[in-house]
């Protein structure tokens, strides 16, 4: 719940921001209006930045893959004793 709050505080602040904006004419008023587009557009912008980032970096751990191999060995095992067919690999 705390997250959704300082999402509509941040959602909040950014109307208020852009609404004196209109008002006050300190930016055109053409341009006022399209504030909310380049808004989206540079979140969206943002949000594939950060995930080509997250697959450049993500990290291998091959301990973790021998222990998830050890896991299905052994899973495999257990189905096979309660006379599940698991195929031959």
């Amino acid at each position: 719940m705390k997250h959704v709050l300082k999402i509509l505080t941040l959602l909040a602040a950014i109307s208020a921001f852009w609404i004196v904006l209109l008002e006050t004419s300190v930016v055109p008023h053409s341009t006022a209006w399209l504030l909310p587009i380049y808004f989206v557009v540079s979140l969206g912008c943002y949000g594939l930045l950060m995930v080509g980032i997250g697959l450049m970096r993500f990290p291998t751990c091959p301990h973790e893959a021998l222990l998830l191999q050890q896991d299905i060995v052994e899973a495999k095992d257990f189905l096979m004793q309660n006379g599940v067919d698991v195929g031959s690999s």
